[in-house]
Parts: C-alpha cells; structure tokens; sequence
C-alpha cells in the first residue's frame, strides 16, 4: 500500500525516471510533470503529499508553482531542486515556503531521507492541526474538564455588560480569557487594549486612564485622550487591579456606576462606553481586608467572576500544550526534533508548574535549543523540573507506606469508596462520573465489574 503520493516536476527525463524508480522502490505513489504547465494540471487533478521541482523548468520556473502549491489544503510539502549556481534562488524559495532545497548532483540515499523526514514532518503537522482544531476556544487551548467549564462560562458572561473579574496564577492565561469574553460579546468589533496597572508608575495612572487636558499639569502641552475613552464601544483590560492605588480605585468604580468620566485638569464630564475586564493574580478579599483595595469596587467587580485553572489541575492538556510549543518552536527554528521521550512525558505529568502554562512554553523552548536528538529527554528541561519533579528514594517511599498502612485502609477500598461516591452524586451517568474520576468509561466499566456491581 503506498505511503504517500508525490508530484516530481523535472524536465530531465533521465533524472526523473532515476528519481521515479527510487521512490516507487520505496512505495510512493509518482506522478512526472515534465513542464510547470503540466504540473499545473496535475496540481489542479489531485494534490499531492509532496511536490519535489526542479528550479529550471521549461516555459516558467519551478518558484513560480510555490503559491499554487501553498494555497492547497492541506498544503503539500515542497522539495525544491536547484543546480549549484542558482543556490540563491533556492535560498529565496525556503524564505517563500519552500520546505527543504537538494543541490545537483545529489546522492540518492539523502534525497530519500530527506523525502521521509519532509512527509513525516507533514504527517505530525496535519496530526496536530486536526487535534488543535477541536480543542481551541479562540487562542486558548484545551480540552480538560476544568477548562471545557470556563469555556462555558466564558459564553455565558460575554453577553453581559457588566464588569468581570478574571482570576488565576500568573502564567494561567487570564489575557487570553479577556480577549475571548471580548471576541464572544457583542462589543467585538469595537477595540480591545490591555493595561497593566502595576506597569505604570503610579503619579501617570490617572492621565493614563482618564486622560488630561491640555496643560492640565507641567509638560502637559497637549491634551491626551486615555485609555477608557480609546476603548470606547469595546473592551479595557486592567490586568493586576490589584495593584491600581486607592484614590484611582474611587474613580474607577465612578466609570462603572455613572459610565462617565472628568479627564485631569477638566471639569467636564465625559460619557464612555467601555466594559472593564480586570484581572489579577492577588487575593483581593485579603487586600481589601487590609485596606488596600475598596471593598465597594471589589463586589462591583465581582459580579461576574472567572477562575483560570492552574496547569497542574488540566492533567490532559499539558500534553497538547508541550505538543503545540513544540511545533511552534520547530517551525521557527528549523530543528527536526520529533517529539517527546516518555520519561519527559511522565515528568511534564509530576512536574506542579508553579509558573503554568508560560513556565512550560518556556520550558520547551529552552529543551529545543539543548536538544541534538530525535527526542527530547529530561535532561534537556531546566534543571528545577528535574529536581521537583523526581521520584522520592524508595526507602522514603518504604516507610510512607509502612505508617500509611498503620493508619489508613487500603488504596484499593479507598478507590472504590470514591467510585461510589462519584456516581452518587452523578445520579449513575457513568460517562459524567469517568470524567470526573480522570478515567475513560471503559475503565469505570472494568472497575464495577470487578466490584460486582
């Protein structure tokens, strides 16, 4: 059975036989174009897995073909050929698209193996964009249970005109939550900005916001507009509100309740239409506790409010995510890393992520530079992964055990407790509860049975 069909553009008809029977012996599927007209036709026929051309075509070049080949979905892979006097061109063909480039004379065995490496690259490409398809809201990706919660939620808050409060980590992705209320409501074709309150010093957050008149203070020579009037028919987001001081707190929760506004230095008041989405890594019950942040503002804020799930509570997604760094940074870079060991696998899974889903893009990032291997190990993560995420030494392990069994009854009756439990509160819907449990329904199943019930 064939593995993938290629389109060869040559007009060399000595080379293309020779190229033909190679990759035939390998058990592609060939179709010869001797012209970039051919190849046209055979373009508009069937699209291929591969397109290998040479540069040198008679009536127009093989270059010429690169848009139309691109602009097919999915789009094939590209392998251009090129005589060592026109290097340059092929150079100009990889900044164009092109996937890889073969000097002639060229020796069969690499060309093969540089067939084999541009379709499996494809293959893993399409693989990913099918998964990333029906796992993406808007820029975020998962497909947890947690996450497939805030999406919902994300649905039903963005038709509301009223403030939100995003809530979560630092690295959960609350920005990209904002952007997608923004995208989910009917203020999306009105301007989304984003602010961070703890970026700006605190004697220019007030002209920021709410913008000044013209010498409204020194080297105040024109008047500015601010950020509230910028977003006017869209959407602010005021990323650590926690951080904004009182006194511009007090202002803040006026554009709420009045929807108007008095720039610095003026005594007019000003109508905005603005919906403010704050977001904040604090614990503000705590801050306004302690008298840092206005409690009036807060429940004002509050109405609607949004928790971003740490990383280490969205166990299925991180797998998703490191694939998606991944191929981010192989498209950039150029490195043909495959994929992930198990043993770094397993680690992404013990690892806590402290710094959430930007820690573990970071990561990836940082394992593509070290890595010169078809796989990333854990020797190429940052070394306080390794640490945090080892297994503990078996002796530690042996005692643990020893006091847990003096002290608790088996995992096994524990396990089945909760099973019960779970499908309980689930009122028996064994799809609900195999969610809830981590497990797929099978595996819920093998466990009644093994329970009798």
């Amino acid at each position: 059975m064939p593995k993938a069909s290629i389109l060869l553009i040559e007009d060399d008809s000595a080379l293309a036989e020779l190229l033909q029977e190679e990759l035939e012996a390998e058990s592609y599927r060939v179709r010869h174009a001797g012209s970039a007209e051919q190849a046209r036709v055979e373009l508009e026929r069937e699209a291929p897995d591969l397109v290998i051309s040479d540069v040198r075509l008679p009536g127009a070049d093989g270059l010429s073909l690169l848009p139309l080949v691109k602009g097919l979905v999915p789009a094939p892979a590209m392998l251009i050929i090129t005589a060592f006097g026109t290097v340059s061109q092929a150079v100009a063909a990889l900044k164009a698209g092109a996937d890889d480039f073969l000097t002639k004379p060229f020796d069969m065995d690499h060309c093969l193996l540089t067939v084999a490496r541009l379709l499996e690259h494809r293959g893993l490409k399409q693989q990913l964009d099918r998964v990333l398809k029906g796992e993406r809201f808007h820029d975020i990706l998962g497909q947890s249970l947690p996450m497939r919660r805030l999406f919902q939620q994300i649905r039903q808050v963005a038709g509301a005109e009223g403030p939100v409060l995003v809530l979560g980590e630092s690295g959960t992705g609350k920005e990209l939550v904002a952007r997608a209320l923004h995208r989910e409501s009917g203020r999306a074709g009105g301007p989304f900005l984003a602010v961070n309150c703890a970026g700006i010093p605190g004697e220019l957050l007030e002209s920021e916001f709410f913008g000044h008149a013209s010498g409204a203070f020194t080297g105040a020579s024109k008047a500015r507009t601010g950020l509230l009037r910028e977003a006017d028919g869209g959407t602010l987001l005021l990323d650590e509100i926690g951080e904004m001081p009182l006194e511009l707190q007090a202002k803040l929760l006026r554009v709420l309740q009045e929807g108007t506004l008095r720039p610095v230095g003026s005594d007019r008041e000003i109508r905005v239409d603005v919906r403010i989405i704050a977001a904040t890594h604090r614990d503000l019950e705590q801050k306004v506790a302690e008298g840092s942040f206005r409690e009036d503002l807060f429940y004002r804020l509050e109405t609607f409010s949004l928790r971003v799930p740490p990383l280490r509570e969205r166990g299925e997604d991180i797998e998703r995510l490191a694939q998606l760094f991944l191929q981010q940074g192989r498209e950039r870079s150029g490195k043909a890393v495959r994929g992930f060991g198990p043993d770094c696998l397993e680690l992404f899974h013990r690892y806590p992520f402290p710094g959430n889903v930007r820690e573990l893009q970071n990561a990836v990032e940082r394992a593509l530079v070290f890595c010169e291997e078809e796989w990333i190990q854990p020797a190429h993560l940052p070394a306080r992964m390794l640490k945090a995420g080892a297994e503990p030494p078996a002796p530690a392990v042996a005692d643990w055990q020893d006091r847990a069994r003096e002290q608790l009854p088996p995992l096994s009756e524990l396990q089945r407790d909760y099973m019960r439990y779970v499908l309980q509160q689930t009122k028996g819907n064994k799809q609900r509860a195999a969610e809830i449990l981590g497990v797929t329904r099978r595996t819920l199943y093998r466990w009644l049975e093994q329970e009798g019930a």
